[in-house]
């Protein structure tokens, strides 16, 4: 950690004088260092206190006092020293609800002989104490400094086992990408587990890393990492949307030979329900190679004003630093929609998720699935807001034929084995969802008669089904209708 940008910043505040510097990370070590290395140029001592480990010296070789391990008494300590210092003060944040405590530090600002840095993952200052403090943000390692540690790490370990580690350009590229957003601490542990059980770095730790990746992340129940993706050979149909990712995939991973200029953004699949909208969703991270993160919109609401725009910022900043990631919001109608009675909470959401669209330049890609296009704002529906909007009619017979194969070779069935032919006739106007249902329930149907799952069996299922597209004939006339000139067919 030796950002020119951040030593210059915090010189500046050490010189300076001010009384409290609150830096948010997670890298103790890392901070310390960067402590150290400008103490070089300060003239005045540098002291660690921790509640295990009490008051240290850091440049120059001293041991802790344990007599000082106690908040009051390394604060009462501090204030009483009239030669001035530079405190690294670690994890003191749960101690800074205390009155006592407060005054304490507030005492030793008003002195202004002494700067205190406050380091932890997370520190609150108490209003009290605001005046005096400045905020220090750490920038997170770029790519270069991510490969430096990886590289570290594997010369450590090659030392430690006397073995090469073994890897390739294209998997030591990926698995620096995918651990871009996380702090230098983390990026050697993932490291090292990584190279632990092979000695190797390939494309088989990516899924392990992400994984990791997303837990040290700490998210909440808003975005939920999906671990299963599909491949594109998973999903029947969706022609022109496996084609359309297909030509922007290099685009997105900024693979090399790809001209450089915006990435892909995101896409809007609009159709009817149970014909495969997320199972495409899911299918764009399986194409592409990269994670996928849930957005549960349902989770998004919260009872107190102002704490449901937060939990959306939040879900979005982890999204970013997730990259590069799909991010799939799923019926984005239910949370987005605009309602009465809520106090505004979801015109500002909408706005909040608005605003992140037009801005974020990272490689999030947004993945958004609706049933009913009428609830949705205009505003989110506009030319330019998504990539593109697909829409996702019922399957035609080849799409139907290749949903058939699929959920029949799922249930031990050979699809030579029956009249394929008659059973996709036989299925016309039913979703990709409604001919799965028909499979497995034709399955269930022979199991208890103790029969070979034919074509008789199937199309007596397919014949007790009655389809959404005559239950809901109208509704998805007008649907089908709207979409005609407004979006691309995705098969």
């Amino acid at each position: 950690m030796n950002s020119h940008s951040e030593l210059h910043d915090i010189a500046a505040l050490l010189r300076s004088r001010i009384a409290l510097i609150v830096i948010s990370s997670h890298d103790e070590k890392g901070v310390q260092q960067l402590l150290c290395d400008l103490v070089r140029h300060e003239r005045r001592p540098l002291f660690k206190w921790s509640l295990t480990e009490g008051l240290a010296r850091l440049d120059v070789a001293m041991p802790a006092q344990r007599l000082h391990a106690q908040p009051v008494d390394a604060l009462g300590h501090i204030r009483a020293v009239r030669e001035p210092g530079i405190y690294m003060l670690a994890d003191l944040h749960p101690f800074l609800d205390d009155p006592l405590h407060i005054r304490l530090l507030k005492d030793i600002a008003l002195d202004e002989c002494h700067t205190l840095v406050l380091v932890s993952h997370e520190v609150r200052v108490p209003a009290e104490l605001e005046k005096f403090t400045a905020r220090v943000q750490l920038a997170l390692p770029d790519a270069a400094e991510l490969e430096d540690i990886v590289r570290q790490e594997a010369r450590l370990w090659s030392r430690q086992s006397g073995t090469q580690v073994k890897t390739s350009p294209q998997a030591l590229a990926m698995l620096v990408r995918n651990m871009r957003g996380l702090p230098r601490i983390d990026v050697r542990r993932l490291a090292r587990n990584a190279m632990a059980d092979d000695g190797a770095i390939t494309a088989s730790d990516l899924p392990q890393v992400t994984e990791a990746k997303y837990r040290l992340l700490g998210s909440d129940g808003v975005l939920q990492f999906e671990y299963d993706s599909v491949s594109p050979a998973q999903v029947a149909g969706f022609t022109r949307l496996k084609q359309w990712l297909a030509t922007r995939r290099p685009f997105f991973l900024g693979e090399a030979g790809a001209p450089g200029g915006q990435r892909p953004r995101g896409v809007l699949l609009l159709g009817v329900q149970g014909c495969g909208k997320s199972l495409a969703a899911r299918s764009v991270a399986g194409s592409w190679g990269v994670p996928l993160l849930r957005f549960d919109a349902g989770a998004l609401y919260d009872k107190y004003i102002g704490e449901s725009e937060r939990n959306l910022r939040e879900a979005l900043a982890t999204a970013e630093v997730m990259a590069p990631c799909v991010l799939w919001i799923d019926e984005i109608e239910k949370g987005l929609a605009t309602g009465e009675g809520d106090q505004g909470t979801s015109r500002r959401i909408l706005g909040t998720l608005l605003t992140w669209m037009s801005e974020q330049r990272g490689a999030v890609f947004l993945v958004a699935t609706a049933n009913d296009i009428q609830v949705l704002p205009p505003e989110l529906v506009r030319k330019g807001r998504f990539d593109e909007v697909f829409f996702v009619d019922l399957p035609g017979a080849q799409a139907r034929a290749e949903t058939l194969r699929i959920h029949l070779r799922r249930h031990g069935v050979e699809p030579a084995d029956v009249d394929l032919d008659a059973l996709v006739q036989r299925s016309d106007g039913f979703s990709g969802a409604e001919i799965e249902q028909a499979v497995v329930s034709a399955y269930y149907a022979a199991h208890a008669k103790a029969c070979v799952l034919d074509t008789q069996v199937l199309l007596q299922e397919l014949a007790q089904t009655r389809p959404l597209s005559i239950l809901m004939a109208e509704p998805v006339a007008q649907l089908r209708h709207w979409a005609q000139s407004r979006t691309v067919p995705c098969d």
